[in-house]
């Protein structure tokens, strides 16, 4: 699958896609990340887009094409650990970017049309793109805008090999130890061995590129 090429001095653009993985007390975000590379499987727990509380909607895991210098915005709010996956992967997977339609525009009402017309026909093809799709703006007291984290999203539960992720989102005074706890289950042969690089999402640039492409 082609993406389409980035120029290198293209800042604002990314090649890779990020998940963070999220506290849901009594579990923190570093418990679900070690169950993630355990299972090597990414939950969809959630709907989204488009009719998201209607009962054809489909369940989908979401990711950031953010540039990864500025993974920062995102693990302030998300956390402190993820995975990364170049975007290609996520296409080959039916996965891909998001669409903005905001509310009571001519486009959200006809999306909303849409939807609602497949609300008793889970096989409507509407459904397939409806978690592409988001409303954005003001809901009563709540406001649901988030273009800034630059969505994509896989409908589904995402699963994927040892070699599949471009890189870990791990606390730099976590690599060492992440390190060792993966050399020594590939040679025990007791889980999942990720040789993949580590990445802290406070990291600058340059660090990032000298990780990524040593």
């Amino acid at each position: 699958m082609l993406i389409g090429s980035i120029d290198p001095s293209w800042k604002d653009m990314s090649k890779f896609v990020v998940h963070f993985a999220k506290e849901h007390p009594p579990e923190t975000a570093y418990d679900n990340a070690i169950s993630i590379l355990a299972q090597r499987r990414i939950v969809a727990a959630n709907a989204f887009g488009a009719g998201r509380k209607l009962a054809p909607a489909r369940r989908s895991v979401c990711f950031s094409e953010v540039p990864l210098h500025h993974l920062k915005r995102l693990a302030d709010v998300r956390g402190l650990h993820g995975i990364g996956f170049r975007k290609e992967f996520i296409v080959e997977r039916g996965g891909g970017p998001i669409l903005y339609a905001y509310k009571d525009t001519p486009q959200a009402q006809a999306v909303n049309a849409m939807v609602q017309a497949a609300a008793h026909d889970p096989n409507s093809p509407v459904w397939r793109v409806a978690p592409f799709v988001d409303l954005s703006g003001t809901y009563g007291s709540s406001t649901y805008l988030y273009e800034w984290e630059r969505e994509w999203r896989h409908v589904g539960d995402l699963d994927f090999s040892v070699t599949d992720p471009a890189f870990l989102i791990i606390p730099e005074s976590l690599h060492e130890a992440a390190g060792d706890f993966f050399h020594s289950a590939k040679i025990e042969n007791i889980g999942p061995s990720y040789e993949c690089p580590f990445v802290d999402p406070y990291w600058g640039e340059d660090q990032i590129a000298a990780a990524l492409y040593g």
